[in-house]
């Protein structure tokens, strides 16, 4: 891959029409997804599954980068190609994800704070002679009584903006990313809240750090009512959302990539739609960065050893959400 800036990778991951696949899932949970699907979870189900996704064909109309997990980057495909080196080929950018996990936050009881920054210097070296050019690190927040605390959010912005240095240092481009969680009972203007107090402290931490916000891409949720509050209507959340972007999200930043965050595949593709109809003239694309509401029917698919069903139909939810991107998805083109 030619030395790019990170500002052209940044603007390559949200090209018109584009998105980035997240694939990062922990051995832990991808396990769990093999499990529920009755596929015996180990390294070589894991491969042979990314393998087969990684695979299909035409994606690479749609998706602009994958974000990979430790074990992912460093196998190969089928044909003995590494997967970072076969997405090259496509013309899909590698991506890495580079946070351990969150841990409990010390004396904030359900809280967490995400870990990783310990040898991520070294590890983003390692990364970039693998192909990788773009991170990812989630950082979690929850909505449940008094919470999220302001050491909960601070902590976490802090170590967002450390890790996006670092990356940067090393010439990853750094996807940011703070979600407010779905789980609770929590409202639309509850969510509103508390997203924009993280996506405040975070780019209050990125310029205190020297991160370059031309360089970097915004991982936010959408701004949703609690799991267990009732839906709002997709004009209701494109509001919400755009609102809080506006407000929040400075102009240099290279673009906005949302999580789905346990939507479902149609709800993800609704509000992203709704939300690009809605924002106007905003300084920053909307795409997407989705795992499940991409990929959960095609592991259904996979397991059933229907490849080519597994193939088309991660190419189909990719597609939409491409359309999605652009404003110009409807309802009458699901299958």
């Amino acid at each position: 891959m030619p030395p790019q800036s990170l500002e052209q990778i940044a603007q390559n991951l949200v090209a018109r029409g584009k998105g980035i696949l997240a694939a990062d899932e922990s051995n832990a949970t991808m396990s769990k997804r093999l499990e529920a699907v009755g596929v015996e979870p180990n390294e070589h189900t894991r491969r042979a599954y990314r393998s087969a996704m990684f695979s299909s064909e035409g994606i690479e109309e749609y998706i602009s980068g994958v974000i990979l997990f430790d074990e992912t980057i460093r196998q190969k495909m089928d044909n003995g190609t590494p997967i970072p080196e076969y997405l090259i080929s496509k013309g899909i950018i590698p991506g890495i994800k580079v946070d351990t996990g969150a841990k409990p936050l010390s004396w904030h009881e359900g809280e967490t704070v995400t870990e990783g920054l310990d040898g991520l210097r070294s590890r983003c070296e390692e990364y970039y002679r693998m192909g990788a050019r773009f991170a990812k690190w989630r950082a979690v927040i929850k909505i449940s009584g008094d919470l999220p605390s302001t050491a909960a959010i601070s902590v976490n912005a802090h170590a967002l903006a450390r890790y996006a240095a670092i990356c940067q240092e090393q010439g990853i481009v750094p996807i940011i990313e703070p979600e407010v969680l779905m789980a609770g009972h929590h409202g639309l203007d509850q969510c509103a809240s508390i997203t924009s107090r993280i996506l405040k402290a975070v780019y209050s931490e990125c310029k205190i750090q020297a991160v370059n916000l031309r360089g970097t891409i915004l991982k936010p949720n959408m701004v949703l009512p609690g799991s267990e509050a009732g839906k709002a209507d997709a004009k209701s959340v494109a509001r919400a959302t755009s609102d809080v972007l506006k407000e929040m999200v400075p102009k240099e930043v290279a673009g906005v990539a949302f999580l789905s965050g346990g939507q479902s595949d149609v709800d993800a593709t609704s509000h992203l739609n709704e939300t690009n109809l809605t924002i106007g003239d905003a300084p920053w694309p909307l795409t997407f960065s989705f795992g499940r509401a991409l990929l959960a029917d095609a592991l259904s698919l996979w397991s059933k050893s229907d490849i080519e069903g597994a193939q088309a139909k991660l190419r189909h939810r990719s597609k939409m959400n491409a359309l999605a991107a652009m404003g110009a998805w409807s309802s009458d083109l699901e299958v």
